[in-house]
């Protein structure tokens, strides 16, 4: 009888020595209550407490945390439905506030997030929606993370996963982008030919000043040539009269038949002279036109 009550003493003494002994895993914290009242909190690594006395009151997760939000439907400012679904995640940096400030932390980090998203998206219209979601995130991050201080908890980010609209204004937002792109390709080609239209003005523009500058260019050619003739012919006029005035018959016989040539052709290319007979003496023509070259031969021949 008394070695039965010394083995259950002992076992007695083991049990209250091996109560006394935690052990604390790495990424948690254990809060330790005396009579359910808080005393400390136990880090990471080997610990005793007073056994009966003292006792793990709850085991507090530090790492950070994934929250998934469930989808909710939420009506934009516009009047649109639309079905939501976001991400929470959060980190515990005070165990003592985490435990004992609030009840069931998970379901309320889920429930405040929750009504903060139907807040915040309630008071936009559905394209700021769509078109501002990292906004959106931090707009819902900064209330959430100011609203779960007390508990002891860091938010860290919030994401919105899903924005879905009704499958009817789905339809009418695809058809309004095609009508936008369908306006922008009309304006995109109205501006091509635009652009045509005025390289084509410019080409004929530069092509008239071209033609004119050619053609001015020519005229000054043509009056040159025309002067040099004029000064060409005045010379041998002068030449000529400077030989009558000698008494050069020669020079005489020149002047006669070049007269004479002029008046022919006149008869020629007259519009009602269709067939024209004259007896000519070539010899005499001939013999003029030689006269201007012995004038020629006696003028360079004093010089």
């Amino acid at each position: 009888m008394e070695l039965g009550l010394i083995i259950g003493f002992a076992v007695f003494i083991v049990f209250l020595l091996f109560s006394g002994v935690k052990t604390v895993v790495q990424g948690f914290e254990y809060t330790v209550e005396r009579f359910g009242k808080y005393r400390k909190t136990l880090s990471p690594g080997l610990h005793l407490i007073v056994p009966i006395v003292d006792k793990v009151g709850a085991t507090v997760n530090m790492k950070e945390q994934v929250l998934d939000i469930p989808a909710q439907q939420v009506i934009s400012q516009d009047n649109a439905t639309v079905t939501i679904d976001a991400v929470c995640f959060f980190q515990v940096i005070d165990p003592i506030k985490a435990t004992y400030e609030v009840n069931e932390l998970p379901r309320a980090m889920q429930n405040l997030v929750q009504t903060n998203i139907r807040t915040v998206l309630g008071s936009m219209d559905l394209d700021w929606m769509l078109s501002k979601r990292d906004e959106i995130n931090a707009r819902i991050l900064t209330i959430v993370d100011e609203a779960t201080n007390p508990w002891g908890v860091k938010v860290t980010r919030i994401e919105i996963k899903d924005i879905l609209p009704p499958r009817d204004l789905v339809d009418a937002m695809a058809q309004q982008m095609k009508a936008e792109r369908l306006k922008r390709a009309q304006i995109l080609d109205a501006e091509g030919t635009k652009q045509s239209e005025i390289l084509e003005a410019e080409g004929m523009k530069q092509s008239s000043i071209l033609r004119a500058e050619g053609e001015k260019e020519a005229a000054f050619r043509e009056a040159e040539a025309r002067e040099r003739q004029a000064e060409a012919e005045a010379n041998a006029t002068q030449m000529v009269s400077k030989a009558i005035a000698e008494g050069n018959v020669q020079a005489i016989n020149y002047f006669v038949a070049q007269k004479y040539v002029d008046a022919l052709a006149k008869i020629a290319t007259s519009d009602n002279q269709k067939l024209l007979m004259l007896p000519l003496e070539a010899s005499s023509i001939i013999g003029s036109v030689a006269g201007i070259a012995e004038i020629a031969k006696e003028s360079f021949g004093k010089k």
